[in-house]
């Protein structure tokens, strides 16, 4: 054993506590889906600045062409998939029971894959003309 120096992190790495390797993962999608969300926000209020009129009608007709309707289906998950990586680090930062992280993620992911889905469904409606 001598000159071989064992460190807490290798006894960590020996029970399974280790680093998951999944934090620089996590803090780069943050910062891609916020570059993103950024872009396409700037992108949805220039265009609804120069809508002519914002009426329901008018808005209606401009969210059901396919050049409109794809970039606002883009902006819609990047504002969620943003909104959950940052909630998701808010509960394991601050939530620190166990039991109740884990609910508190598993109700995050259903609350936001229900939202979002509410969300894609009412602008596909909208893009299809139903």
């Amino acid at each position: 054993m001598a000159g071989k120096f064992q460190s807490a992190s290798g006894l960590k790495q020996v029970r399974g506590l280790g680093s998951a390797k999944s934090g620089v993962h996590h803090w780069w999608l943050q910062r891609v889906t916020a570059v993103g969300t950024f872009a396409l926000a700037l992108w949805f209020v220039a265009s609804l600045i120069l809508l002519p009129n914002l009426d329901h009608s008018s808005v209606v007709a401009w969210v059901g062409q396919p050049l409109v309707a794809v970039p606002l289906l883009l902006l819609t998950l990047s504002v969620f998939w943003h909104a959950r990586l940052g909630v998701q680090v808010l509960i394991e930062d601050y939530v620190h029971g166990e039991g109740l992280k884990l609910l508190a993620v598993v109700a995050l992911n259903f609350f936001i894959l229900g939202v979002g889905a509410i969300a894609f469904f009412s602008i596909a409606r909208i893009a299809f003309g139903a």
